[in-house]
C-alpha cells in the first residue's frame, strides 16, 4: 500500500510516516516509479512505534530497541514487566522505559517548582497537595503564606498598551 493508505492504517500521517523512515524505524520499499510501498508487517511496526511514542517514550528511546519491533506481538506493545512470570522481558526496552520514567519525574517535579514560585509571584495560593516551593506536598498542608494587605509582587496592568501588558513590580 501507498504511504497515505499505509499513514492511515497506522493512525498517523504521512509526514510522520517519512520522519520514522528517516529515524530508521520503518524502511520502505520502493516501486519501479519511486513511490513509497507498506506491508502489513510494516504497519504492525508502525502501530507499535505510536503506541510506544503515545507512552512517552521519545523516537530515539524507540530507536534504542527498535531491532525488537519485529518480534512484538500483533495485538500491540506487550507490558514491559509481564505480570505472569512466565512471559518474556524484554530487558533493553525496560531499562529505556525506566530512564524516560525518571526524566519525566524529574520534569515534572521542575515544573511544579516553577509553577510554584510564579504562583507566589502572583499572590496566587499554591493548589491543594503542592508545597510552598511548588512541588508536591501533603494534601490539605499550607501551601503559601498570605498575608492580609498585601498584594501580588507584581501584577499585569488591565489597561493594555499599544506594545502589550505592562509588568509593575
Amino acid at each position: 500500500m501507498r504511504i497515505g493508505d499505509a499513514a492511515a492504517a497506522a493512525g498517523l500521517t504521512p509526514r510522520t510516516l517519512r520522519y520514522y523512515e528517516q529515524q530508521g524505524l520503518v524502511t520502505a520499499r520502493r516501486t519501479p516509479s519511486g513511490h513509497r510501498e507498506y506491508d502489513a508487517e510494516d504497519i504492525r511496526r508502525l502501530r507499535a512505534v505510536r503506541e510506544l511514542r503515545e507512552a512517552g517514550l521519545t523516537v530515539g528511546d524507540v530507536r534504542a530497541f527498535a531491532h525488537l519491533l519485529a518480534t512484538m506481538p500483533d495485538g500491540g506493545v506487550p507490558e514491559l514487566i509481564p505480570k505472569d512470570p512466565r512471559a518474556g522481558r524484554c530487558a533493553v526496552a525496560e531499562v529505556v522505559a525506566r530512564r524516560r520514567l525518571a526524566d519525566l519525574d524529574a520534569r515534572i517535579a521542575r515544573l511544579s517548582q516553577l509553577r510554584g514560585r510564579l504562583a507566589a509571584r502572583l499572590g496566587e495560593p499554591g493548589r491543594a497537595g503542592e508545597g510552598p516551593s511548588g512541588a508536591p506536598g501533603r494534601v490539605g498542608a499550607p501551601s503559601l503564606p498570605v498575608r492580609h494587605g498585601e498584594g501580588p509582587i507584581f501584577r499585569l496592568d488591565a489597561a493594555p498598551s499599544p506594545t502589550g501588558p505592562a509588568l509593575r513590580g
